[in-house]
């Protein structure tokens, strides 16, 4: 025992000597690396980050310059000037969208074969639904929790009148985008339907008023329609095989195309981000005068946003991958700052692409037909927010909801933020649906228009993030499918200059074909 006893301090000071010494050596190690780093490995970083970094500043010194203006109340006319940087940039992006769209879910789903796009698209399905499921929920337990709209209704002195949608005129509309008559109408028009009133005349003795739905359009891409049409369109390439190979050799060009002009582009946002800030900073409204309901709605939308950005999906990617979450999105750095200054998903897309492909090293295969859809379809930020602005309306006009309810309103905000156009305060339209649903006055919506431009710019941050981690976790479920097919054809850092045309490896295989024959005749 004695022994024992006597050996134990031994260990114990000879335990401390080696992490002593493990400690000094790694210093050492780091105290070396730092003095030897040379003005051509700065470079090289600045180099390699150099769009992360631009685009960085680009939103700092916009914040400055936009606050640093606010008090020479500039004009309409001024301001506008003022913003025309920012607006060429969302033009260029928006010129993007449409062509990047089409060619990249076309040539996704044409290198996949039906059964292994099945599963991918059953796996993002899955994925969006979970996702949207508990950003809802977050958002429904944040605002229980905070109880923002506590207090009266008298500091709200903007009214204005909302036009009236239907629940279901608007789920209706959903269904008839998905298949638009004309695609060349869809890529500038979506359909839609306003109830209107008109007054019936039965006979000479009865004359009633009944509300109709009348069918028209607004200005904006269909891109549920373009989404529906492209994905059965390169399903069916895909299944043509040699047949269909020239259409898809030329959508794959297209999409080629399409983002070396991206890569162009990149150059540019910073500056039009910069100016698309500092200008809606010079526009708003003055802060001072927000209520303390509105501003607290405003702290709630933000915690609901950033417990979703940056706990549940970076968590969601470990659990399922098991590699660093903040790795991954340290690569989409500048597609979420772009996201932050445009507040639109699709203007967003081009810029998506580039940071998964290039920086993440993401299969093309994959984010060509996860992130149109997901653009499209999966709205985290938009669906939690429609459910904590309801019962935050709720709750200003203090009207108790139950839990059936509560339950309505996270079902139909789930539904809703489906149907929302990746476009600026998209939010704002679909919220009527989640509203109607509960008996709420829809004309409240525009209790939070103040602030809604702020609160758009970060659910679309947020929509962009859970789209590139959906494009993450989606390929990672699907890495056997990937690669059991042909490799080269999801690898996003081979140039297109390495690869064969499909013409040469015609003639290469005719030419195979011939050899037996032509040594039998000589034989």
């Amino acid at each position: 025992m004695t022994q024992s006893n006597g050996e134990n301090p031994q260990r114990t000071r000879s335990g401390l000597r080696q992490i002593r010494d493990g400690i000094q050596s790694r210093s050492l190690r780091a105290k070396k690396r730092v003095e030897n780093i040379t003005k051509h490995d700065v470079k090289g970083f600045f180099r390699r980050n150099a769009f992360v970094i631009f685009t960085v500043a680009a939103v700092i010194i916009g914040i400055i310059l936009g606050f640093a203006l606010r008090p020479y109340n500039m004009s309409y006319r001024e301001m506008k000037f003022f913003s025309f940087p920012g607006e060429l940039l969302m033009r260029m992006l928006q010129m993007l969208v449409l062509p990047l769209l089409v060619s990249s879910l076309i040539t996704g789903m044409a290198a996949l074969d039906s059964r292994a796009s099945g599963k991918m698209g059953m796996r993002a399905v899955v994925y969006y639904t979970t996702t949207t499921i508990i950003a809802v929920f977050i958002g429904i337990v944040m605002v229980l929790i905070i109880h923002p709209g506590k207090g009266s209704k008298d500091e709200f002195t903007k009214q204005q009148k909302i036009e009236q949608v239907s629940p279901a005129d608007a789920f209706l509309d959903l269904i008839r985008n998905m298949f638009p008559p004309n695609l060349v109408e869809a890529c500038t028009k979506q359909l839609t339907v306003n109830d209107t009133l008109f007054t019936l005349n039965g006979s000479q003795e009865i004359t009633r008023e009944e509300v109709i739905p009348v069918p028209g359009s607004v200005n904006g891409v269909n891109a549920l329609g373009l989404v529906v049409f492209s994905m059965c369109f390169g399903l069916i390439i895909g299944s043509m095989r040699e047949q269909g190979q020239p259409l898809k050799d030329f959508f794959d060009c297209l999409n080629e195309a399409i983002m070396r002009l991206v890569a162009i582009i990149m150059w540019y946002a910073p500056i039009g981000i910069l100016f698309l800030i500092a200008g809606k900073i010079v526009e708003m409204d003055d802060i001072t005068s927000m209520g303390g309901q509105l501003g607290m709605y405003t702290v709630t939308v933000i915690c609901g946003l950033l417990v979703h950005a940056i706990f549940v999906l970076p968590t969601l990617y470990f659990v399922v991958t098991r590699k660093n979450p903040f790795v991954f999105i340290g690569g989409l750095l500048q597609a979420l700052i772009t996201a932050l200054g445009t507040s639109s998903s699709s203007a967003t897309l081009p810029i998506t692409f580039k940071c998964l492909e290039e920086n993440n090293k993401v299969d093309k295969r994959v984010t060509r037909f996860v992130l149109p859809v997901g653009a499209t379809i999966n709205m985290d930020g938009t669906a939690l927010y429609e459910a904590l602005a309801a019962i935050f309306i709720a709750q200003v006009n203090d009207y108790d909801l139950n839990f059936g309810q509560i339950l309505t309103i996270s079902i139909t905000a789930t539904a809703a933020s489906i149907g929302a156009a990746g476009i600026p305060q998209a939010g704002l339209v679909t919220m009527v649906i989640v509203l109607t649903s509960v008996g709420l006055p829809t004309d409240d919506i525009t209790l939070i228009i103040a602030v809604d431009w702020f609160l758009d710019r970060l659910r679309t941050t947020t929509n962009v993030l859970g789209d590139s981690i959906g494009a993450g976790i989606v390929e990672h479920l699907s890495r056997h499918e990937l690669q059991s097919k042909d490799p080269e054809v999801g690898n996003s850092v081979v140039e297109e200059t390495d690869k064969k045309p499909y013409q040469l490896i015609c003639q290469e295989n005719e030419y195979e074909n011939e050899k037996p024959a032509d040594s039998k005749t000589k034989m």
